[in-house]
């Protein structure tokens, strides 16, 4: 599906197109391209300037990867944040045989001159650098000189003060573009809101580029979203399901990684912590084991992941509720960039809502964008409580319309609305009578009837509210609250007390002037125990899985003689696609999706020995 796309792509010429679809078999190893890639290749090909938002996992990367491969000469200098990010991608190409490279600060010297000596004898296809090191040593009076004939801004979200990781340095992108002479521009992002594009559109470009939206619907990322009641149990019988998988186990805290972290690993499972606390050595260690290895799992803060651009993640848990949909947009999309199926799940409770509105609030920023970011931040909470289809609420935020997938948790197993007016009276009389100052936790135990100390003491069991909701559980009656909170009736009492106070919209619905509507609660929670599930789940016989298997197992010895990620070698969808086709020597290898001339080469023989000799042992 194509959300929108601004005008029709002229056709491109018939040898360039044929080139183009040479380059993609021979240096990438695929026959045909995924869903919205040729719309934006054929326009960058027939030299317009483009604008695609395409979501994580598109293959956004070939978009100026086959195009600076098709072009005889000149070279693409692409704009990436992060050196991580950078690095990733140069070993990527350079594994398919393709001359690029990166200068930056975490290079050798031997490193950076040998990509200026490339540069400077024409031999460089692609130079990746940041917007910070454009900035710095002259480099854009150098690169002016170097036959750039495209500049592509990747994550370009990040030019845009009203995108979710703005960098400042972007802003002076358009300025460089000019002294570059202004080269055909490519940018892509995959999370941008309306408002993100048109300012991107107006930072980047002189005149409007050609401009696809492409879908951001992942219908292979299964959505779940939980309330928290025992967090860290909730994580662990999610992560345990997917044992043997890879995975990321996002935190809202430093402490909260190592925590966690500790737990799955008392439970047999291989998880690491990662944070910006840990010093360079370890942090750099252990993003190695998560790429190298098949079954790592990494609990971090969002530190970790836009660098990372593993395709095998197979799961993506949220310990804490993300601060916007954008952000957890992103985050989720690191799972299942290999098209196969992936899982994720969110936790949230109102401690999460909370603490989100005050670090907007603690930030030095202008009413506007407070404003905007308060804005972002109910989208996020509506989605966490909401009684429709998951997806179709979460398409429906960046303006594409959908019908309910029937996949998500909600499509699944369904949740009713109620007039939530009389209970929500309860509650809202409850914090009324104890001086609006008491937490969740208290307010219940009026509600519920239920004798402790603290009731006592206070002399809160002689309220008229005490046990007045004594129908329903404590957990129904938090639950309650917390969607209170959600709707904006009750907000946090201050600094002096940790409770809740109304609000005016709770007040007005305390004196009848408004309704309210919200979520049925389930009286007993469904404690749905994950199931465990294979490390990949795919259509495979059970003798081809043996066999995929056995090809990782393979692929992890190369990976770790090489000092390299597992999917540079081959990702799991050309391992699946081997144990399919079980090709034994190199002109059968050929028809394998991703095996291109250079790899075909350097491992081909390798994995057609392999699964000779497997074959061979099962018969």
């Amino acid at each position: 599906m194509m959300a929108a796309s601004s005008a029709a792509v002229k056709p491109v010429s018939p040898e360039r197109a044929h080139r183009a679809r040479a380059v993609l078999k021979s240096v990438f190893g695929y026959d045909d391209f995924r869903p919205g890639q040729d719309e934006v290749i054929a326009a960058v090909l027939n030299g317009e300037n483009v604008f695609a938002v395409m979501p994580t996992g598109s293959g956004k990367s070939m978009c100026y990867q086959l195009p600076a491969l098709t072009d005889e000469k000149g070279m693409t200098l692409v704009i990436s944040p992060l050196v991580a990010l950078m690095r990733d991608q140069v070993g990527q190409l350079k594994a398919l045989g393709v001359a690029a490279a990166t200068i930056n600060s975490a290079n050798s010297e031997d490193e950076n001159r040998a990509a200026w000596r490339a540069m400077r004898t024409g031999a460089l296809k692609l130079l990746f650098v940041s917007p910070e090191k454009l900035a710095s040593d002259n480099m854009v009076a150098v690169l002016r000189d170097s036959g750039i004939c495209r500049l592509a801004i990747d994550e370009a979200h990040c030019v845009s003060q009203w995108g979710h990781d703005f960098r400042p340095d972007y802003r002076n992108l358009k300025q460089v573009r000019e002294q570059l002479g202004s080269p055909q521009t490519i940018a892509l992002t995959a999370t941008a809101d309306r408002a993100t594009r048109a300012d991107i559109v107006q930072q980047l470009f002189p005149r409007p580029p050609h401009i696809v939206v492409h879908s951001f619907d992942r219908p292979n990322l299964d959505l779940r979203f939980a309330a928290k009641e025992r967090p860290v149990a909730q994580i662990a019988e999610f992560v345990q399901s997917h044992k043997g998988s890879s995975g990321i186990v996002y935190t809202s805290a430093r402490k909260r990684t190592e925590d966690i972290a500790e737990s799955l690993s008392q439970r047999g499972i291989r998880a690491l912590a990662y944070h910006a606390g840990l010093d360079h050595t370890t942090r750099s260690q252990r993003q190695d084991q998560f790429l190298q290895e098949n079954d790592v799992v990494m609990v971090a803060t969002v530190a970790f992941g836009m660098g990372i651009n593993k395709p095998d993640v197979r799961f993506v848990a949220h310990a804490d509720m993300p601060g916007s949909i954008e952000g957890y947009y992103q985050e989720i999309g690191r799972a299942g960039r290999d098209g196969l199926p992936a899982w994720t799940l969110t936790l949230y409770g109102a401690s999460d809502m909370a603490l989100r509105r005050r670090q907007i609030d603690d930030k030095d920023i202008d009413d506007e964008r407070r404003r905007i970011e308060h804005q972002r931040l109910g989208a996020m909470i509506e989605l966490c409580e909401t009684a429709t289809c998951r997806r179709q609420s979460l398409l429906s935020y960046f303006g594409e319309g959908s019908e309910p997938c029937g996949g998500c948790d909600l499509c699944r197993g369904g949740v009713s609305l109620y007039d939530a007016t009389i209970d929500a009276q309860k509650v809202l009389s409850a914090i009324a009578r104890t001086g609006q100052r008491f937490g969740a936790g208290h307010i219940a135990d009026i509600l519920t009837g239920t004798i402790n100390d603290t009731v006592t003491r206070l002399g809160h069991d002689q309220l008229k509210t005490f046990g007045v909701g004594r129908e329903k559980s404590k957990r129904a009656w938090q639950a309650i609250i917390r969607q209170l909170f959600a709707t904006g009736a009750v907000n946090e009492t201050g600094e002096q007390y940790s409770g809740y106070r109304l609000t005016d919209k709770g007040e007005k619905i305390l004196f009848g002037r408004e309704s309210l509507t919200l979520r049925a609660v389930a009286e007993e929670p469904k404690r749905r125990r994950e199931s465990p599930r294979a490390e990949v789940e795919t259509d495979l016989t059970e003798a081809e899985n043996a066999l995929f298997q056995h090809l990782r197992s393979i692929r992890l010895e190369l990976a770790r003689a090489e000092n390299v990620a597992a999917y540079i070698v081959f990702p799991d969808r050309t391992l699946i696609d081997m144990a399919r086709l079980k090709p034994t020597d190199l002109y059968a290898m050929r028809v394998v999706q991703g095996v291109g001339e250079h790899k075909l080469e350097r491992y081909g023989q390798t994995f057609a020995d392999a699964i000779a000799a497997f074959l061979r042992e099962k018969n």
